[in-house]
């Protein structure tokens, strides 16, 4: 095949994402003209991770965070999204790393570009962990921006069986709205460092959008 081939399929491939709706969204019901693909997403994340490395100095090499978050969704363009309620973080991992290695088999680069989604996903290195902790966060801002345009009814969620899950229970019983009950889910279950538990507690304490007329 020859390289031209394969530099069109990759494209090809990853272009998928920019139809593929988040599950978490449709899940919620979320009511929307436009629902955040996964691409979007991907563009918040790597957003977000230039706006935190800016204001908190961390000492990471931006470029290959950014790298990271550019592929680090990419076995969904074959799983499509998957929610941590609807399958285990193993199965998803064995799933997604499985997807991985065949699309990046016609790569010249594949088994470096392969080895960079493995570190993101081990959160064993200074990148991948502050990496890992924008992807986590800018999915709870963007829940954030959906509250304030009242796409979100907690009364007409039939079916939704995210919200059965416990923590999700007892967070919702708290009065907190259902953004803020997410900003507070990823402070409980997320390895948030004081930065980024910051961003959350500003965001829950805050309007973040655009100011309405």
């Amino acid at each position: 095949m020859s390289r031209e081939q394969n530099v069109i399929n990759y494209y090809v491939i990853c272009n998928r994402l920019k139809n593929v709706i988040r599950t978490g969204w449709k899940n919620w019901n979320v009511q929307r003209e436009r629902i955040e693909s996964v691409a979007e997403h991907i563009f918040g994340v790597q957003m977000l991770a230039i706006a935190m490395k800016s204001e908190y100095q961390y000492d990471v090499d931006i470029m290959k965070v950014i790298f990271m978050l550019a592929i680090h969704e990419l076995g969904e363009t074959v799983i499509g999204d998957l929610t941590q309620f609807e399958i285990s973080k193993e199965e998803k991992e064995k799933l997604e790393h499985e997807a991985v290695h065949r699309i990046l088999g016609g790569l010249l680069d594949g088994n470096q570009i392969e080895a960079l989604f493995l570190e993101f996903d081990s959160h064993s290195t200074k990148e991948s962990m502050f990496a890992y902790q924008c992807d986590k966060l800018e999915c709870d801002l963007q829940s954030k921006l959906y509250d304030e345009e009242g796409c979100v009814d907690l009364d007409k969620q039939d079916g939704n069986e995210t919200m059965k899950n416990s923590r999700v229970q007892e967070l919702l019983k708290t009065g907190a709205s259902w953004s803020t009950m997410w900003l507070q889910f990823g402070q409980q279950v997320y390895p948030y460092d004081d930065n980024f538990r910051a961003v959350s507690n500003y965001a829950i304490n805050n309007e973040i959008g655009p100011k309405r007329k």
